[in-house]
């Protein structure tokens, strides 16, 4: 037994905003597309945190902004959106979802610190 299957003559045509790029022959340069999804990886430090920094003079190493940003993943691969990450002897509140150090605490001032508006910590 054979089923027979017909085809229209009509063209396959794009649907949403595949549609459009094509109908207005506008498609983003990749070094565009790259750069707008590297920026959602880089870890940012508010104005806040930034001060802070520099009131309890702490000089972050490479190797303290790598342990932040392995804990900023593994939070939000858990679906955290605000995380408390200890990295040696320091604190970081982050927001995961804009990756960005909302305040930084070193050992000194953090004792006796009660941490709120977080759902989730890493320590590295």
């Amino acid at each position: 037994m054979t089923d027979k299957v017909q085809f229209s003559n009509q063209p396959i045509r794009p649907i949403g905003k595949a549609a459009q790029q094509i109908q207005t022959g506008v498609k983003a340069p990749f070094k565009d597309v790259f750069a707008k999804e590297l920026a959602k990886t880089e870890l940012k430090f508010s104005a806040h945190a930034q001060k802070r920094l520099a009131m309890r003079n702490i000089k972050l190493t490479e190797k303290e902004l790598e342990k932040v940003q392995t804990g900023v993943n593994k939070a939000a691969d858990k679906g955290a959106r605000e995380s408390l990450i200890l990295v040696d002897n320091l604190a970081f509140v982050v927001s995961i979802k804009n990756r960005t150090v909302i305040t930084t605490i070193d050992g000194e001032n953090m004792k006796e610190n009660v941490f709120t508006n977080i759902d989730s910590a890493v320590i590295m």
